[in-house]
């Protein structure tokens, strides 16, 4: 299977999920993040507001230990902002809520963590995107290329093997609602 086939299958998979067992799982992942020693010992987290029945991670936001950040898509790139719990959003590119444009931004010298969403992920930690190369971009940069990223997805896009192109870059964690796998960097 191709990376599109596999996408809309997975996708309509996701999507097909029961509101309540989306929010079960959903809980569990947090749950698994909360006791990650990984997540104790970081400052600043990059993360993502759950779209299309993502795993939804925003219990974990009222964690004010941490300083959480959150994309904007601005032509082909993802610009990080902070943002807290009453900080206002927007709906953006793709129907994705992001901060507002004149939220503070984070430099990615300050990033300690981010938690990349995904359509699914592999055992190598390699991850299946939306299609629009954001994460690949980003994360191939000189200054995000060994920041500590960490896929998020349901059990059943963990996957032993995902189509890989030459550009794609492995994540150093993966958490499911029942595993968590750490690599390293």
């Amino acid at each position: 299977m191709n990376k599109a086939e596999l996408r809309r299958t997975l996708l309509r998979t996701r999507q097909s999920m029961p509101t309540r067992e989306w929010r079960e799982k959903s809980d569990r992942i947090c749950t698994q993040l909360q006791t990650s020693i990984l997540l104790t010992q970081v400052k600043t987290i990059l993360a993502y507001f759950s779209f299309r029945q993502e795993p939804d991670i925003s219990p974990l936001f009222a964690n004010t230990n941490c300083r959480w950040g959150f994309p904007r898509c601005v032509g082909k790139s993802l610009y990080w902002h902070s943002w807290e719990p009453n900080d206002a959003l927007q709906v953006g590119a793709y129907g994705i809520t992001e901060p507002l444009a004149n939220a503070p931004h984070i430099d990615p010298a300050e990033v300690d963590l981010v938690l990349v969403p995904s359509v699914a992920c592999d055992y190598q930690g390699y991850r299946l995107g939306y299609g629009g190369g954001y994460y690949d971009r980003l994360l191939s940069l000189p200054e995000w290329s060994e920041k500590l990223t960490m896929g998020i997805v349901f059990d059943f896009a963990y996957l032993s093997q995902i189509p890989v192109e030459t550009w794609d870059k492995p994540l150093q964690a993966i958490v499911t609602e029942t595993n968590f796998t750490y690599k390293g960097s």
